[in-house]
């Protein structure tokens, strides 16, 4: 199920108030630095030192339910409410959850946390983490024209955010070149061996092309869910290029640009942070597909969905220490009913947030949250979030990607409790049979609960 939204305004949440100091993890002369030298070169790492563990990563705690008595009363409250109110049988009986405190690393709350569920669209946290891990928050997709031997071909560098708009430009500047050369007829064709052809992750079913999620491809212009995302592309540039006057012959085809080809234009996407900001606010399936694939070309691997889950695992587990115990994914978006993810794993992604020294690479996935109450993400009231008795009171207070499947859901995030700390806490259920609503609603109230307003 895609779960979609306008874009919101970009938030100034950031986490790390009243926290303890935490010294970077040292590296030393011995087999530290030899692992770091091979990781490093392993898997190409933009703008994100080699991090060590999360302060929860090693921590059994993560996955257990906590010691409540080493507890401050607040959490001592939120630990007994959560108790109760996670047997909630609009939630079922199948649930898994974490509850963590950023200041002091200590866990507060767990249940089942370890047991792997179907993780539904919180994966795109994952996802999200190794893209700007691996290619950099400043980086750019490029979406090129060339030509050679009386034929135009857009080259789709995967850039999934490119627009009508986009090919108009591209367009204005090639039909000046062709007319500066005397030219005013052309063939049309468009290169996108950037990915091998689509395929289906383990896990998806054919329904779900077009409109769940597109067959993933280099080039696909205003996000059109149709099954040729390239030549749909293609054809838009071809009308774009006889509003300018040229004339394009024969239909648009599918070919491979050659070296000799000349570059007559080119345009390059917004910074990958944007990207991902926006693909979290609307839990966009097939932004987030793409950037696995652009992922996997980064880390040198092949633009599969086997490349770009490896990738991700590697990036996890060796860049920033997160457990990979019970961890299974198979694609970028979540949508993969083959997909499992512990709430421990997911809460130890989250944790990552608070780090002052992440912030640069990871700040958009912080800032990418949807917020409680927040119209035009995926936890506004266009979806009846956070808008019932219990959870109401949050509204504004709470920082989550949400995740939605049949049978299926998932809320993780970041807020602050009643003693002003932060809290990461991540929820999933799986085989709920309450109306998906009710289920939702429940879920905001487990949030709401850690908030401490609904006590």
């Amino acid at each position: 199920m895609t779960e979609t939204s306008a874009r919101a305004p970009g938030d100034t949440f950031l986490p790390g108030g009243r926290r303890r100091h935490r010294k970077p993890a040292q590296h030393g002369t011995g087999t530290g630095l030899r692992r770091a030298l091979v990781l490093a070169m392993a898997v190409p790492v933009a703008s994100a030192a080699l991090a060590g563990p999360s302060a929860f990563a090693a921590r059994k705690g993560a996955g257990a339910t906590a010691d409540t008595h080493g507890l401050d009363t607040d959490d001592q409250q939120m630990a007994k409410n959560l108790k109760t109110r996670v047997l909630d049988q609009r939630l079922g009986s199948n649930v898994s959850g974490v509850v963590l405190d950023a200041d002091s690393a200590t866990t507060v709350w767990g249940q089942h946390a370890s047991t792997a569920l179907m993780p539904a669209s919180n994966a795109k946290l994952a996802t999200s983490t190794a893209a700007l891990t691996v290619l950099g928050p400043q980086h750019r997709f490029t979406t090129k024209v060339v030509y050679g031997n009386g034929t135009l071909t857009l080259v789709g560098g995967g850039d999934r955010t490119l627009t009508t708009a986009d090919l108009a430009e591209l367009a204005k500047t090639a039909s000046a070149g062709l007319k500066s050369a005397g030219r005013t007829a052309v063939k049309v064709t468009v290169d996108d061996s950037l990915f091998p052809a689509p395929t289906l992750a383990e896990g998806w079913n054919d329904g779900y092309y077009p409109g769940t999620v597109a067959p993933v491809r280099a080039l696909v212009v205003d996000g059109h869910g149709v099954q040729d995302t390239s030549v749909d592309a293609g054809q838009v540039f071809a009308r774009q290029l006889a509003a300018h006057g040229v004339t394009v012959t024969g239909d648009v085809t599918r070919a491979t640009a050659r070296p000799t080809d000349v570059p007559v234009a080119r345009h390059t996407s917004a910074p990958l942070s944007d990207i991902v900001h926006a693909m979290l606010k609307h839990s966009d399936n097939d932004v987030a597909e793409t950037l696995l694939r652009m992922t996997a070309l980064g880390a040198g691997r092949p633009a599969t969905f086997e490349g770009g889950t490896e990738v991700v695992r590697r990036v996890l587990s060796r860049v920033y220490g997160v457990s990979l115990d019970n961890f299974e994914l198979h694609d970028g978006s979540g949508l993969s009913r083959a997909d499992r993810i512990p709430a421990a794993t997911l809460a130890q992604i989250l944790e990552l947030l608070t780090r002052p020294r992440h912030t640069h690479t990871l700040g958009s996935v912080r800032d990418g949250l949807p917020v409680s109450g927040e119209a035009g993400s995926t936890l506004g009231p266009e979806y009846g979030r956070f808008d019932d008795a219990h959870s109401t009171c949050a509204v504004g207070k709470v920082h989550a990607k949400t995740g939605t499947l049949t049978g299926a859901n998932a809320l993780s995030g970041l807020t602050r409790g009643k003693d002003g700390r932060w809290k990461v806490f991540s929820f999933v259920e799986n085989g709920a049979t309450a109306t998906p609503n009710a289920t939702k609603n429940a879920m905001d109230d487990l949030a709401a609960t850690v908030n401490g307003c609904s006590a």
